[in-house]
């Protein structure tokens, strides 16, 4: 049996109708949106399957969607079994690293819905509070991108960001910052080979104007009841595994105002010796990533009812 490795979806994977077809199939996967509304106080299993689809975009409502469209395909894909393939490790895209942890055994449900519900309200203030936004950048190495981002900060006055935001694969970064950085790196990565594309957010992610979305998390996080992993699960901003309660709690901290390693990341499972990994979530977002990281490596998506049978059927 292969080594495998298990991932979990992160922010900008939502869409309209995502997880009903799970819920129609797997009872388990039903209760799990039905937990969803009682623990939140709203339907949120009818904005999943019904939309509108500019509600789920919102960052407070699109972070706990996930997390709950992610918990109820992982439950369907376990139902009656042990953790499917012994997974050597897992991880998760930004949002996906608490779906990882309570995957992992780290939190409960309702905890780690509660802790996407709060981080989701803080980062959409601090994304208010300050003129931001996000870009993606391909075509380019990270020294250049890192390069560009300099250039931009010596014209402007100090106070304004402009940082590496996420570095999902070769030739894919993302950087986040002040709206008018934002606009000015755009014409410099044409004019250096690559190709800039603003992002539809609500703002700069993973960057320093979250600070005071952090120290709210940090807060929260505080009180939130954690254990340790029964599963290596990997941090997003140091690619190292988180270990108990107080890296948990400080590097989830950490991840909303420095850059995703999300490469990094992948690159240090893959010279462990994973063989394979199985994306649990909505879209098909890290599969793509990974055909950049690693083409050669395989990657189950299980994101539809179709796929977990298909998974199921083939692995009898």
């Amino acid at each position: 049996m292969p080594q495998t490795a298990i991932l979990f979806t992160g922010q900008g994977a939502q869409s309209v109708g995502m997880g009903k077809d799970i819920a129609d199939r797997w009872p388990v996967a039903a209760q799990t949106f039905a937990q969803a509304n009682e623990v939140l106080g709203y339907d949120l299993r009818k904005l999943c399957f019904e939309g509108p689809a500019d509600q789920l975009e919102r960052t407070d409502i699109q972070q706990p969607a996930i997390y709950t469209s992610s918990v109820a395909i992982w439950r369907a894909f376990n139902e009656g079994r042990d953790l499917p393939e012994n997974p050597v490790a897992m991880a998760g895209l930004s949002l996906g690293e608490y779906t990882a942890l309570h995957a992992a055994g780290c939190m409960t449900f309702e905890a780690g819905l509660q802790l996407v519900r709060r981080r989701g309200e803080l980062m959409q203030a601090a994304a208010t509070a300050v003129a931001s936004g996000m870009v993606s950048i391909m075509g380019l190495a990270p020294d250049a991108v890192e390069t560009l981002c300099q250039t931009v900060l010596a014209e402007l006055p100090p106070e304004v960001v402009l940082v590496p935001a996420n570095y999902n694969c070769p030739g894919q970064i993302v950087v986040s910052g002040s709206r008018e950085a934002c606009e000015r790196i755009l014409p410099l990565v044409e004019q250096a080979g690559g190709r800039a594309i603003p992002l539809k957010v609500a703002g700069a992610f993973h960057s320093p104007i979250m600070q005071p979305a952090a120290d709210g998390l940090a807060t929260v996080l505080a009180d939130t009841p954690l254990e340790t992993p029964q599963v290596p699960v990997v941090a997003n901003v140091n690619c190292r595994n988180h270990t108990d309660a107080g890296t948990i709690r400080q590097w989830l901290t950490d991840q909303l105002t420095h850059p995703v390693r999300w490469q990094a990341s992948m690159e240090r499972l893959l010279g462990e010796g994973v063989e394979q990994f199985i994306e649990i979530g909505p879209g098909r977002v890290l599969a793509g990533l990974m055909k950049k990281i690693s083409r050669k490596t395989p990657v189950v998506n299980l994101s539809t009812a179709e796929s977990l049978e298909q998974y199921a059927s083939a692995s009898r």
